[in-house]
C-alpha cells in the first residue's frame, strides 16, 4: 500500500513539471544561456541560432559539449570572439560531458555509457560552475542529437527535486522535413518550446512552433 501510494505522489509530481502553454514566465532584463552543441550540422544549427541574439542580455552562456568534441568547442569560442566588444567582453564557459552513446557503439553497451553520462550531467547542472550563478541556466537550448536528451533529463531530476527552474527550448534540426527526428520523438512531451523549421511538421508535433527557417 505504502509503495502504490509513493508511486501515486512520484507520477503526480512528475505530471506537475510536465510543460504548460498557461505557465506565466517571469520576464527578467537578463537570462543565462545553455546551449548544446551535438557536433557537425547540429553545432552549426545550433551556434547560428544563438548568433542572431543579444548576447548583452543572454549572459553568461555555457556551451555543452560531447568529450572529444573539440572542433565543436573551438567553434563555440570562435563565435564568441567575433561577438565580443572591449565594452562587452565575453562572458561563456564550455562545459564538456561524456557522449551518451559513442559512434559505432553497440546498443548493448550504450546503458552503462548512457547513464554515466546522466550523472555527470546532473552534477552539472545541480551544481553550475560558478557559486555567483544560482542555476545552471534560464534557457537552454536543444537541437540533437541523443545526448541532449539525457541532458533534459537531468534538468528534470532538478525540477522534481525544486533544485532548478530551467526552461527547455528543442528546435528541430533544419533536416527534418517531413518527420521528426527521434530526438525531437524522445523531447517533445518534455520540452517547454518545441520549434520546427517546416510548416508540415506542424502536423508531428501538436503544440509546436513554427516561425520559418531560422538556420
Amino acid at each position: 500500500m505504502l509503495y502504490a501510494l509513493a508511486a501515486i505522489l512520484v507520477l503526480y509530481r512528475l505530471f506537475c513539471l510536465l510543460p504548460s502553454t498557461k505557465r506565466a514566465v517571469k520576464e527578467e532584463k537578463t537570462k543565462s544561456l545553455a546551449v548544446f552543441l551535438g557536433s557537425g550540422g547540429h553545432t552549426t544549427e545550433a551556434l547560428t541560432l544563438i548568433s542572431a541574439l543579444d548576447f548583452d542580455r543572454y549572459s553568461p552562456r555555457t556551451y555543452v559539449v560531447s568529450q572529444g568534441d573539440s572542433l565543436s568547442a573551438q567553434k563555440a569560442r570562435d563565435l564568441e570572439l567575433g561577438k565580443a566588444t572591449t565594452a562587452s567582453p565575453p562572458q561563456y564557459t564550455i562545459l564538456t560531458i561524456p557522449r551518451a552513446r559513442r559512434v559505432h557503439q553497440s546498443l548493448a553497451t550504450t546503458p552503462p555509457t548512457a547513464f554515466y553520462s546522466l550523472l555527470s550531467c546532473i552534477y552539472h547542472v545541480t551544481f553550475p560552475h560558478g557559486r555567483a550563478r544560482a542555476s545552471f541556466a534560464d534557457v537552454l537550448i536543444l537541437n540533437g542529437p541523443g545526448t541532449c536528451f539525457i541532458l533534459c533529463i537531468a534538468v528534470y531530476v532538478n525540477k522534481f527535486l525544486g533544485l532548478s527552474g530551467t526552461r527547455v527550448i528543442y528546435v528541430e534540426s533544419f533536416a527534418r522535413v517531413e518527420s521528426l527526428s527521434l530526438s525531437g520523438k524522445l523531447l517533445y512531451p518534455f520540452v517547454d518550446r518545441f520549434v520546427v523549421q517546416w510548416p508540415q511538421l506542424l502536423k508531428k508535433a501538436k503544440g509546436a512552433e513554427f516561425h520559418g527557417l531560422l538556420v
